[in-house]
């Protein structure tokens, strides 16, 4: 939406960038940025405290994964059709900006009430795999479905330290005792 904001009449114009200290005599060159500015900031803060959340997460516990299937359009099928139908929205629109603001609103209250709010489609381009998968742990016969989100390739019969969030199992790296050759 910032793009859709930008204001391409002003490239003709010699530039001007006072505008980014507040200086009155300097236009920043969009329409509303009074508006952009605080979504597109607010957008890159949870991205930032998404990807500091999941940086976070110490694995600590290990699973066996007995089975693997890689789910990559999970990630994107509940979002982007619906972003994608508000594509033409404009600040100065008013009545379509209050609905994408009120879908917005929904769209988190649903995600939250799942418990998948750390499903972030953009994590795919932050190399973030989705999987179904089914484990167990090693002192443990009985065995688990879940979801799983890790960097790295996950295969059935190895072990990986684990820690979940949300339900979801986040796996970042194999179990040393794996690397190493141990049990």
């Amino acid at each position: 939406m910032l793009a859709q904001n930008y204001d391409y009449a002003t490239n003709a114009a010699p530039s001007c960038w006072e505008w980014i200290i507040l200086d009155a005599t300097c236009k920043a060159p969009f329409k509303n940025p009074g508006f952009a500015f605080p979504f597109f900031l607010g957008c890159l803060a949870c991205l930032i405290i998404s990807v500091f959340a999941l940086s976070s997460v110490k694995p600590k516990n290990q699973i066996i994964i007995k089975s693997v299937k890689h789910t990559p359009a999970d990630l994107m099928n509940y979002v982007l059709p619906y972003v994608v139908s508000f594509m033409s929205i404009d600040y100065q629109e008013i009545g379509k900006f209050i609905g994408f603001s009120i879908f917005m609103i929904w769209m988190f209250w649903i995600t939250h009430a799942s418990g998948q709010v750390i499903l972030n489609p953009l994590l795919t381009v932050f190399k973030w795999q989705l999987y179904e998968v089914s484990y167990r742990y090693p002192a443990d016969s009985v065995e688990y479905t879940g979801r799983a989100l890790s960097r790295v390739h996950l295969a059935a019969g190895e072990t990986y330290k684990h820690a979940v969030v949300q339900a979801i199992i986040i796996i970042k790296q194999p179990s040393l005792e794996d690397a190493n050759g141990g049990p």
